[in-house]
């Protein structure tokens, strides 16, 4: 089944810009609707900090000064939103008969109030795939509680776009294959573009292997879908499984990077390190993830 509805959370950065035109990237290809959803910051979260010895008259001024700068953030994206929709004369409408009917590319923009992780999460469980940007504040992509939450909790394919606007998008995929219900789900995640991909490639390797359906039997499944792939053992670089992960992508030129999420638990790959965590912080390539 293709995807009909994108989830893109929108934020006002450079790298969620590059999220916004990435999502539409996606959204044409499969003739999908796009709902823009911004979650702006709850005054009243700042209010525990009253334990912390300010008084109430200082909590209310906080709580108003919050305010105010979430409704002009919440502005400005949603200015960006239109804009960006305007120039690419994008229908906007929340009515799902009508953008079907519409047989082509839609939008819709929403903005609420409350805890981005949480609200991000739920509502993903209803869209086909949730298109989010990756962080560009300089702070390292395993602290993003929203993307976190999405791939823990909402039980959808994730893209987790690059920080510059892909010139192509599905066109040549890697599946990072180790065996887990994680990979599994993310192969499940990604049928459609599996299905219209010019290159699929198999990337294994016997440090990434789990306990599991080994490459060879990826391969065998694909094919019952019409999908011919080839399959490439890799390397780990320097002793990391997802540094060789990436570099056999790039060799292969993809443009689309299919693999599970966690296979081994966060608080684990937070300690140790470990693939997911690498791939997260150091991809180039837009990424689809499910765990």
């Amino acid at each position: 089944m293709p995807y009909r509805k994108l989830l893109l959370p929108v934020i006002g950065t450079e790298a969620g810009e590059a999220a916004l035109a990435t999502a539409f990237m996606a959204a044409r290809i499969w003739q999908a609707h796009v709902h823009g959803l911004h979650v702006r910051i709850d005054p009243r979260d700042v209010a525990p900090l009253a334990g912390e010895g300010l008084s109430g008259a200082m909590i209310e001024e906080m709580m108003s000064a919050t305010e105010r700068e979430s409704s002009e953030r919440a502005k400005g994206v949603q200015a960006m939103f239109a804009r960006f929709i305007a120039e690419h004369d994008i229908p906007a409408t929340s009515d799902p008969v009508a953008a079907f009917s519409a047989g082509r590319v839609t939008a819709s923009f929403g903005s609420v109030v409350g805890r981005e992780e949480d609200i991000v999460a739920q509502q993903a469980r209803l869209s086909d795939m949730v298109v989010i940007a990756h962080p560009d504040s300089g702070d390292e992509i395993s602290t993003s509680d929203a993307l976190h939450a999405v791939l823990f909790d909402s039980g959808r394919p994730v893209m987790v776009t690059p920080k510059k606007t892909p010139a192509t998008l599905g066109t040549r995929i890697c599946v990072a294959w180790n065996g887990t219900a994680e990979s599994a789900a993310a192969v499940a995640g990604a049928m459609p573009w599996l299905e219209r991909a010019e290159a699929v490639r198999v990337l294994y390797a016997d440090e990434y292997q789990r306990r599991g359906p080994e490459a060879a039997g990826l391969l065998d499944y694909l094919a019952w879908h019409g999908i011919k792939a080839d399959s490439t053992l890799f390397k780990p670089l320097g002793n990391s499984v997802g540094a060789g992960l990436l570099a056999a992508s790039a060799e292969f030129g993809a443009d689309l990077q299919v693999m599970g999420a966690y296979s081994h638990s966060r608080l684990r790959q937070l300690i140790l390190g470990g693939v997911t965590r690498h791939v997260l912080e150091h991809a180039n390539v837009t990424l689809l993830m499910n765990r």
